[in-house]
C-alpha cells in the first residue's frame, strides 16, 4: 500500500499542472528595418578614394534589390513557420481577415520590403501593405521631421556629448576601425576618406542636428560594404571585407546611432510616436495577432535605446542593425490570465542573407527594471517613461 501511494505521489509530481503550463502567445508586434538595398546617394562620400572601382548595383540608389526581395521572401517563409509553431497564425491556409497587419514608411524601400515579406509569409492571401501617401511624412518613422515632440537641439547636443564623451573622444575610440577601413579601401593614401574635422551642431531651423567628421564620413562606407555581403556579391570590399572585418568596421556605423538615436534624449524623441504605437498595440483588448511595422535602422535603434537594450546579433557590431532585422515583442498569457511581454531581436547574418538562407537567430532581451517575462503594464510604464511627450495628440 505504501508503495502504491509513493508511485501515485511521483506520478502527480511529474504531471504538469495547469498553473505550470507554458504561457500562450496571444499577439506579436514587430518593428523591422527594411531589407537589402542599393547604396544611398552620398552614403560613400564624394572624394572617397579606393584602389579599385566600386561594384555596380542592379537598381537605383536606395531601392530594394531583386536579391534583397528574395531574401525578404525567404525570411517571410521562415517567420511564418516560427509564428505558426507559436500558434499566432495558422500553419496552412490564410490568416483570418484582419489578424495580420503590415504598416510601412512611405519610402519605396520600406513599401517594397513589406510587399516582399508578405510574398513569402502569405503568398496567396489578400493582406495589404498599408502606408501613408508617398510624399507625406509619417511621424511613426520620422518623428523629428514630423515635429511630434518639443525637440530642442541644444538639449540634444548636450545629451549626446554626455552619452559619447564628445566627438573627439568618439573618434579616438574608433581609431582602430578607421585604420582598418582604410586598409579595406586600399587607396594608398594616409586617409581614404578625407574631410572636415568633427563637429556636432544644430540644423539651421533648430529642429535637428548635423554631424561632420570621420564618423559621419565612414559610417556609410562601412554600411555599403556590409550591404555588398548581404547582396551576395562574391568579393565584398574587393575581397578584403571578410565577415570578421565587416563586423569590426560595423562599429563605425553603430557609432552614428550613438549620436542620432541612442542617447537618452535622442531615443526619447526619435522613438516617441513609434513607442506609443507599440504600447497601444500591445495593450489593446482587440487587435491583430501580428502587427508588423517596417521602417529604418534609426527606428530599430531608437526603440531599442528607449527600451534600454543593446542590439546584439551574430555577424554585426553591437548596436549596428541587420537588414530586415526585427525587434519582436510577444504578448503572452499564462494559465492564471496574467499577461507578459517577451522581447527579442531576430536577424540573419550578412552571409545568410547573401545566400538566401532561412536560418534566423533569435536573441533574447530583458528590459532593465523588469524580468525576462515582463508584465504588460510594467513594460508599458517603463517604455512610456522613456519617451518624450507628444506635442500633437494625433501622434
Amino acid at each position: 500500500m505504501n508503495l502504491a501511494r509513493t508511485l501515485l505521489a511521483i506520478a502527480l509530481a511529474l504531471t504538469p499542472t495547469v498553473a505550470n503550463a507554458a504561457p500562450t502567445v496571444e499577439r506579436v508586434v514587430m518593428v523591422m528595418r527594411h531589407g537589402v538595398r542599393a547604396p544611398i546617394d552620398g552614403e560613400v562620400p564624394a572624394g572617397t578614394r579606393t584602389a579599385a572601382p566600386w561594384p555596380a548595383w542592379p537598381v537605383a540608389a536606395e531601392q530594394i534589390t531583386p536579391h534583397g526581395a528574395r531574401a525578404l521572401q525567404a525570411r517571410g517563409r521562415a517567420d511564418h513557420a516560427w509564428l505558426a509553431a507559436l500558434g499566432v497564425v495558422p500553419a496552412t491556409g490564410c490568416p483570418a481577415a484582419g489578424s495580420v497587419r503590415v504598416w510601412t514608411n512611405v519610402s519605396q524601400r520600406t513599401i517594397d520590403s513589406g510587399t516582399a515579406y508578405l510574398a513569402g509569409f502569405a503568398p496567396t492571401c489578400a493582406i495589404t501593405v498599408g502606408h501613408r501617401a508617398v510624399g507625406e511624412v509619417d511621424p511613426l518613422f520620422e518623428a523629428l521631421r514630423a515635429h511630434t515632440t518639443d525637440f530642442r537641439a541644444a538639449d540634444a547636443i548636450a545629451s549626446i556629448e554626455k552619452f559619447t564623451g564628445g566627438m573627439d573622444r568618439l573618434v579616438t575610440k574608433h581609431a582602430g576601425e578607421l585604420r582598418l577601413l582604410d586598409r579595406v579601401l586600399a587607396c594608398a593614401q594616409p586617409t581614404c576618406s578625407p574631410g572636415a574635422p568633427s563637429a556636432l551642431r544644430a540644423t539651421a531651423d533648430g529642429r535637428g542636428i548635423d554631424l561632420d567628421g570621420p564618423i559621419r564620413r565612414t559610417s556609410g562606407i562601412a554600411q555599403v560594404l556590409l550591404l555588398e555581403a548581404a547582396e551576395g556579391m562574391p568579393h565584398p570590399g574587393w575581397g578584403r571585407a571578410t565577415p570578421a572585418v565587416l563586423e569590426r568596421i560595423g562599429r563605425l556605423h553603430a557609432a552614428l546611432f550613438d549620436i542620432f538615436t541612442r542617447s537618452p534624449y535622442m531615443a526619447a524623441h526619435q522613438a516617441g510616436p513609434l513607442g506609443r504605437r507599440v504600447i497601444a498595440s500591445l495593450t489593446a483588448q482587440d487587435g491583430p495577432a501580428l502587427d508588423l511595422l517596417v521602417g529604418h535602422d534609426t527606428n530599430v535603434t531608437a526603440l531599442a535605446a528607449a527600451l534600454g537594450v543593446d542590439l546584439v546579433s551574430p555577424g554585426y557590431a553591437r548596436n549596428d542593425t541587420a537588414p530586415a532585422g526585427v525587434l519582436v515583442m510577444e504578448r503572452l498569457r499564462d494559465a492564471r490570465g496574467a499577461r507578459f511581454i517577451r522581447l527579442s531581436y531576430r536577424t540573419q547574418t550578412p552571409a545568410e542573407l547573401g545566400r538566401l538562407g532561412r536560418h534566423v537567430t533569435t536573441t533574447p532581451m530583458t528590459v532593465p527594471g523588469c524580468a525576462r517575462l515582463c508584465p504588460v503594464e510594467r513594460f508599458a510604464t517603463l517604455l512610456r517613461a522613456r519617451l518624450a511627450p507628444a506635442v500633437d495628440s494625433g501622434t
